[in-house]
């Protein structure tokens, strides 16, 4: 499946190196009474910094990773806040007005509770993922989860009011992810989603803890937040990942991903099965016409420096093709175009939106919508994601 890559675009920010962890402390209040609040959530996305407010809104967040961070505050009753946190060895110290959010009607939608759990289980398998680690997440509030599902054009979409907890206990974290906006369409086999999180430790034994970093190293190593350091570190080859130009022209013999399911499913409902068949085949050639030139890139063909500090621009002409040669792909799961004299290794497509993607130098990218994930990228679910301030 086709991942667009959304979530990671839109909750981090620009990391650049201090000699000490910081500290940040707050009072969180409302904005026209300027009364305090209590019980707030105040969490730096993406990261494992997190606290709630005391019930005379004052908050701290020590021992901070030095770097750029977002921010978040949420409470029930008002809009959620976001701010740029530069984190160094001096405390900052942060004045945050919250501005009530009135309660407002939502669509109401009829489904049956067959229904329902038909979407939520779509939800869960888009979302979190169907991979070995997924099998060892808990979501804690399944019924958080708002969710409405568009038969026409075959679109799952979900939201949250409030976190939604997932218990990794394949890596060891507890997930509060606030779900903005979850999209599944399966005519475009796209999924984007865009929200706020927050990862904690979870407690373990020692052999526990010892599997859960083992795990951890896993999922990192190969990941788009291990390949973007290694541009960074100018050390591709020394960490397993080689680069490619990949051009892609639609093959015209193929029609479109929604003439084939409307097809396929109007010929599936009369059962003629002659025709089925023949939509089948149809839909067995290759979306594209692809070509891979042999001759590797470069860090400098691909990197580009940006006027604002710890921001970095990734840019290539057409598709960039990622090939991670300390992981294997024997069966070709991912489904991706791979020439008959390369290796077995897991490969990973990246389509640019626009002309580059801002990334940090966390390895996370932090344009809005910029890139498409194919092939090993695009199972990276919730299941396998680890916080920005990870290191190995």
């Amino acid at each position: 499946m086709r991942f667009f890559f959304c979530f990671w675009l839109i909750i981090s920010l620009p990391t650049i190196l201090f000699a000490q962890a910081g500290t940040i402390t707050g009072k969180v209040t409302a904005i026209d009474t300027k009364a305090p609040l209590g019980k707030a959530s105040v969490f730096l996305s993406n990261a494992t910094f997190g606290t709630v407010t005391a019930e005379d809104g004052t908050f701290t967040l020590n021992n901070v990773k030095p770097g750029q961070y977002n921010l978040v505050v949420s409470i029930l009753g008002y809009e959620n806040y976001s701010q740029s946190v530069l984190v160094g060895d001096k405390p900052q110290q942060l004045v945050i007005e919250l501005v009530p959010h009135p309660i407002q009607m939502k669509e109401v939608i009829i489904t049956t509770n067959a229904n329902w759990k038909r979407n939520y289980a779509q939800f869960v398998k888009d979302f979190i993922g169907t991979s070995a680690n997924s099998k060892l997440c808990k979501v804690i509030n399944p019924h958080a989860v708002n969710l409405i599902y568009h038969k026409n054009t075959e679109t799952l979409e979900a939201s949250t009011d409030e976190f939604l907890v997932v218990e990794n206990r394949a890596l060891g974290y507890r997930v509060r992810f606030l779900v903005n906006h979850f999209e599944s369409n399966k005519l475009k086999n796209e999924i984007r989603y865009r929200g706020q999180v927050l990862f904690e430790e979870l407690k373990g034994n020692k052999s526990q803890l010892q599997n859960w970093q083992l795990k951890r190293q896993e999922a990192y190593y190969g990941s788009s937040m291990h390949f973007l350091r290694s541009v960074l570190h100018e050390d591709l080859q020394g960490q397993g990942f080689v680069m490619y130009h990949l051009l892609r022209k639609p093959n015209p013999k193929r029609p479109p991903e929604e003439l084939l399911k409307q097809k396929y499913n109007q010929f599936n409902k009369s059962n003629n099965r002659d025709s089925v068949n023949y939509w089948n085949q149809m839909a067995q050639q290759p979306r594209y016409i692809e070509t891979l030139f042999k001759e590797p890139l470069k860090v400098e063909d691909v990197l580009r420096k940006t006027d604002r500090p710890g921001l970095f621009a990734l840019t290539f002409p057409d598709n960039l093709y990622v090939v991670y040669t300390k992981k294997y792909d024997a069966n070709n799961k991912d489904n991706v175009y791979r020439p008959l004299d390369m290796g077995s290794y897991a490969v990973s497509i990246v389509t640019l939106f626009n002309k580059y993607a801002l990334f940090d130098l966390n390895g996370v990218v932090v344009s809005p919508e910029s890139t498409l994930y194919e092939g090993d990228w695009a199972n990276d679910k919730l299941a396998e994601l680890v916080p920005v301030d990870y290191t190995p």
